[in-house]
């Protein structure tokens, strides 16, 4: 076999069902090697920056890393962006390169640019094989380094001489990383803290998410009987009508959580990534906190912890629960879930909703009633990300994908394919406003072609409204964010898939009833928002 032969056996023995990319001159020994696959589906994309966020979201979604690749140069920093985001997020991904051969590369010559020196900042390893022996080596360190804890992406380069290079290696088998959990030194102490306290507070992450630890998490936290809050990324850990639900925190304005965390003495933060939402901004008064994570606490002055526990999240919410640990049930002051309600809900019914104008919240609570357990929403970035953030409350976990730490415009369409292929049988809503569309709107005939089905809610209002609100504050006026947009029912229609247009809430109200239930093929909605 040959070099290219090999690295695609490895894939297969990792379990890969899917790559997702566009082939180059660099690649095709690659190509060669997958045509011949029975097992890996090979999706190719009509832009790379799609094939990074196919991957990010197949990789969250599936638990299991999403594969992108491409050729070198101008293919490879097309993957960037969806690769940085994939790391920020705790999305396992492995991207693969090509690259010229190691006969030209100690000079400048055509497209020939380091790609793993330009990797190394956004991913958790970034790496050249320089022997074609390597090889089983090589992807079956990078498959791990995705996976574990905190997940990530991996870049993995193969020259163009080496890939077809004959050579007589096998795979590595797959293996599982061992479960790690705290001593019960470590359990005690946390438990006497847990005892001392009188108002502790859970804010949890995407940690419980990502390591399947919601149900876990659940009877943890009714044992406690204390309040719960969660990040954008972690949204549905609790059903929405749980009474423990205290919903959203992180917000820089209007955060009422942040009521409850400020006359709390304890937070115990779970599962919390920084980059989800810095202490700074929700621990002013720097509240002693309990860190349990998979990984060891980045303290500073408004983190400052008191105890940690580290490792399988399950295993010590169960460790936990077996603890002689008394309920510590108290309530925030002045109505504090009560008016978290009253700021969550709907102010109309079935009789009124004919009436109501065409804004993100109340759009946002039309879709929410048409999703279920064996839904999957996507958000884009932009403002009404941040309306979901805020008033779109899933009752499952891993209901809702947002692209929070590197936050990045144009996910929402190509993530829905990689949410579909990773969960066939799931119903996909993409939410994305106009400006994020048209990032990625060719990922539309990747679609089609796949013979995907999942519904595209665009919200219309041709500007970057988030942009315009923030210079309307800072300055008094705002510029250059407003721009036309296409007929996007037409543009639709010219990709081969339904397009409509909502006027009003009741019209987008029925068409969802019908759209997001049958699931026929993909269906664009064009809504025109009034706020």
């Amino acid at each position: 076999m040959k070099t290219s032969d090999l690295l695609v056996q490895c894939l297969e023995t990792e379990g890969v069902r899917c790559v997702f990319g566009i082939f180059g001159k660099e690649v095709l020994d690659i190509a060669d090697s997958l045509s011949r696959s029975t097992s890996i589906q090979y999706v190719p994309v009509r832009h790379e920056q799609g094939a990074a966020f196919m991957a990010d979201v197949y990789g969250r979604v599936s638990g299991k890393p999403g594969v992108c690749l491409a050729t070198l140069g101008p293919g490879a920093t097309n993957l960037l962006t969806g690769v940085a985001s994939a790391t920020l997020d705790g999305s396992p991904v492995v991207a693969i390169t090509g690259q010229a051969g190691m006969e030209r590369q100690h000079k400048q010559t055509h497209q020939f640019i380091d790609v793993v020196k330009i990797f190394e900042p956004v991913t958790k390893w970034s790496v050249q094989i320089k022997q074609s022996e390597t090889v089983p080596e090589i992807i079956h360190n990078a498959f791990r380094k995705a996976e574990s804890e905190k997940p990530g992406a991996v870049l993995v380069e193969l020259p163009e001489n080496l890939a077809s290079e004959a050579i007589s290696r096998k795979a590595m088998f797959k293996r599982s990383a061992p479960s790690v959990v705290p001593s019960m030194k470590e359990i005690e102490e946390t438990e006497l803290i847990l005892k001392q306290c009188q108002k502790p507070f859970i804010l949890i992450g995407n940690g419980v998410i990502r390591q399947g630890a919601s149900e876990a998490f659940q009877t943890f936290a009714e044992k406690l009987k204390i309040p719960v809050a969660n990040s954008f990324m972690a949204k549905g850990v609790l059903p929405k009508s749980h009474p423990l639900n205290y919903f959203t925190f992180g917000f820089k304005e209007n955060d009422l959580v942040s009521e409850g965390i400020v006359e709390a003495d304890l937070l115990i933060v779970i599962g919390m990534d920084m980059i989800e939402s810095l202490p700074k901004d929700w621990n002013k008064n720097k509240v002693p906190v309990v860190h349990i994570h998979s990984r060891e606490a980045e303290c500073d002055e408004y983190y400052p912890v008191c105890s940690q526990l580290i490792g399988d999240l399950e295993q010590i919410f169960k460790l936990l629960i077996n603890r002689d640990i008394v309920s510590k049930e108290w309530v925030p002051a002045n109505s504090l879930k009560e008016r978290i309600l009253q700021d969550s809900q709907a102010f109309w019914n079935e009789e009124t909703i004919s009436r109501q104008p065409l804004t993100t919240r109340n759009i946002l609570h039309v879709i929410e009633k048409h999703t279920d357990k064996n839904t999957i929403v996507l958000s884009d970035v932009g403002e009404h990300k941040m309306k979901i953030a805020r008033h779109f409350h899933p009752d499952w976990p891993g209901q809702l994908i947002i692209s929070n730490g590197l936050a990045s415009m144009g996910i929402a369409l190509p993530g829905s394919i990689g949410a579909k292929l990773a969960g066939p049988e799931k119903k996909v809503i993409c939410i994305t406003g106009d400006g994020g569309l048209l990032m990625n709107v060719g990922e539309i005939e990747t679609a089609k072609r796949l013979g995907l089905a999942f519904v595209i809610i665009c919200l219309n209002d041709s500007m970057l409204k988030i942009e315009k609100q923030m210079m309307e504050k800072k300055f008094g006026h705002s510029y250059g964010v407003s721009f036309s947009n296409p007929d996007f029912v037409q543009l639709a229609e010219s990709f081969g898939i339904k397009g409509v247009r909502a006027n009003d809430l009741k019209e987008l109200d029925n068409l969802l009833a019908h759209e997001v239930s049958s699931q026929e093929g993909i269906v664009l909605i064009d809504v025109p928002i009034s706020e």
